[in-house]
């Protein structure tokens, strides 16, 4: 467990970059727009687009704290399985050309970066914690999807001992109370999945007391980074679904 030791009454949770460093740089231009100071990084940095060596450095520089998804996991310790769910042999074979891209380009400083993230952050917001994981506390690669049956959601807030459990890798934002947790995925920066290509990101504000919680939309040229995604010879279904958000 690893505990960031940050209080602030308002913060920023970004996740699922996915090497789309056009992305990100909008992101956080737009959280500094919003005079936020404080911003957590719910991993997956790499993966999928045509800049993880980009992306590393910039988390790195802001200094953001940050988790390992499970592609950073992987790719850290040149590992040829990103843990990623595929539905179909095709998926599969896609999600294979990703992996081996992605670890051929990612370069020694980032993999090194990747490798000393934890798996979990807790800090405070105003008087609430919030826990952060990258798929659930009980697996990095968990899909916590809104419409999981909602004794899953109930089960996990038994076991949660933060006000807060927030987390990415579904690529699809939700925010949604069960028992005494609030639940917050903060969906994707940059390789949304809901329909909106627009990057996502959470904002946690408990300037007025209470804590309350918003998605935050970031609209980039997702169309420049589908040709830089076709240009770097990743499969063009990956720069496809970046302007579909499919």
């Amino acid at each position: 467990m690893d505990d960031a030791s940050g209080v602030s009454d308002r913060a920023a949770i970004i996740s699922d970059i996915h090497a789309n460093l056009p992305a990100l740089d909008t992101a956080l231009t737009r959280i500094d727009d919003l005079g936020i100071e404080t911003i957590y990084c719910g991993g997956d940095l790499v993966g999928y687009g045509p800049h993880p060596n980009e992306v590393c450095a910039l988390i790195a520089e802001r200094g953001i704290p940050t988790i390992y998804g499970n592609y950073d996991y992987a790719i850290a310790r040149d590992l040829d399985d990103c843990g990623c769910a595929y539905i179909t042999p095709q998926d599969r074979e896609l999600g294979q050309r990703s992996v081996d891209w992605t670890l051929e380009r990612t370069d020694r400083a980032s993999k090194d970066f990747m490798r000393g993230l934890p798996f979990e952050l807790r800090f405070h917001v105003g008087a609430s914690s919030v826990h952060l994981v990258h798929g659930s506390p009980r697996k990095v690669n968990e899909y916590l999807f809104e419409d999981k049956p909602a004794s899953l959601y109930e089960r996990l807030a038994t076991a949660e001992h933060d006000d807060v459990l927030a987390f990415g890798h579904t690529h699809k934002p939700w925010v949604r109370e069960h028992g005494d947790v609030l639940f917050v995925n903060a969906g994707s920066v940059g390789k949304p999945k809901d329909g909106d290509p627009r990057g996502a990101f959470a904002v946690l504000d408990a300037t007025s007391g209470a804590l309350e919680v918003t998605i935050e939309r970031v609209e980039y040229d997702a169309e420049a980074v589908a040709a830089e995604v076709r240009a770097a010879g990743l499969p063009t279904e990956f720069a496809d679904k970046l302007v579909l958000a499919a």
